[in-house]
């Protein structure tokens, strides 16, 4: 049995989202458990509202918040990180939210993971200050997900965190991302590019031509320099950027998916002949929207703290919610701290050894 702490509060809607997304987690995860914190009150007024819309299931919520053995317990806390409030602010006055009660279970080690969908700075900044980052990580970094041809999905990071980085700071990029892909995406020896202008390695910048170098020497599966495109291609299984580069890069590919179902449904409904093909296209239609809904990638870590922390989308709903929490406990159960770990300690003795070869 394995706990995830979750900010309740956190988000564009709090509880009305979170709380029937744990009970629908809960549901499918018999071995984990959840801490909700946040206000017991307005938690509470949403599971009777999942009580009423669900009524099969009702036993279920009842025994999960049992208050003797349930697998969901709540942490009462009025205070919360406002959406719009500046990290710096978050860390002077933050310290009873329940954002940071939550990073707090998991640097005591008494929740194996945290899950929000609060204000991304803030919670960085809190993430850092609270949970700490792991020896030998200069920098944590935002990675997740994006849908490709082949089914997987395309490890990408950073995702925000760092607007700019060096090549030292690419390279633990790539070595982070790597054990992501092994413990959530659950692919073996994950293939590694580098987000680049072009594919020969003498394009971009110096901090980009280093960062190849680096990855070259390293030991982990680095193909070479890849493309905007091969992202989505699925050329590599990790593709390594800045945080400006792959927050533009999700964002547009968010985008266009939402572009691609609007114009889909503007031209089934023109006219009589579009509205008969729709319906005989639906099944089609659904599976395609399917595999572009964002919802399904929904829950981006933060990798390189000493702990597990996992961001939704501020404006996730219940359905993409769950997601985050399943990805944080799939991440739980596959060490992906431990193997973050174990890849760094191999890259410093891979990097030691170089120097000595040619000393």
């Amino acid at each position: 049995m394995y706990k995830l702490a979750v900010d309740a509060m956190g988000g564009d809607y709090g509880p009305i989202v979170t709380v029937p997304a744990c009970v629908d987690f809960l549901a499918g995860a018999p071995d984990a458990s959840i801490l909700l914190v946040g206000d017991r009150n307005m938690i509470q007024k949403e599971f009777n509202n999942y009580k009423q819309r669900r009524k099969i299931g009702n036993s279920f919520v009842d025994e999960v918040c049992n208050s003797n053995n349930g697998r969901l317990t709540i942490r009462h806390t009025e205070q919360e990180i406002r959406m719009d409030q500046a990290p710096a602010n978050a860390l002077k006055h933050g310290k009873d939210s329940s954002l940071w009660i939550c990073l707090d279970e998991v640097k005591n080690g008494e929740s194996y993971g945290a899950v929000s969908a609060g204000n991304t700075g803030a919670m960085m900044a809190l993430s850092r200050h609270i949970v700490k980052t792991i020896s030998g990580i200069s920098r944590p970094a935002i990675v997740s997900s994006l849908p490709n041809v082949n089914g997987a999905g395309t490890t990408v990071l950073d995702l925000g965190a760092n607007i700019s980085c060096d090549a030292d700071q690419l390279l633990q990029f790539a070595i982070m991302g790597t054990a992501f892909s092994a413990a959530v995406e659950d692919i073996t020896n994950p293939s590694v590019g580098l987000l680049n202008v072009g594919t020969e390695a003498s394009k971009g910048d110096g901090v980009l031509r280093q960062a190849g170098k680096l990855l070259t020497e390293s030991p982990i599966n680095f193909i070479g320099n890849v493309e905007g495109n091969d992202i989505f291609y699925g050329k590599v299984d990790v593709v390594v950027c800045d945080g400006l580069t792959g927050n533009v890069a999700l964002k547009s590919s968010e985008g266009l998916a939402q572009l691609i179902r609007h114009h889909l449904k503007a031209e089934f409904s023109r006219s009589l002949y579009g509205k008969i093909a729709s319906i005989v296209s639906l099944p089609i239609f659904k599976r395609i929207s399917n595999i572009l809904d964002h919802r399904t990638y929904n829950g981006a870590a933060f990798v390189g703290l000493d702990g597990v922390v996992f961001k939704s989308h501020g404006s996730a709903d219940e359905f993409a919610f769950k997601y985050a929490l399943k990805r944080a406990a799939h991440a739980v159960e596959n060490d992906l701290n431990g193997k973050i770990r174990s890849a760094i300690i191999g890259e410093q003795s891979c990097r030691e050894k170089n120097l000595s070869l040619v000393s």
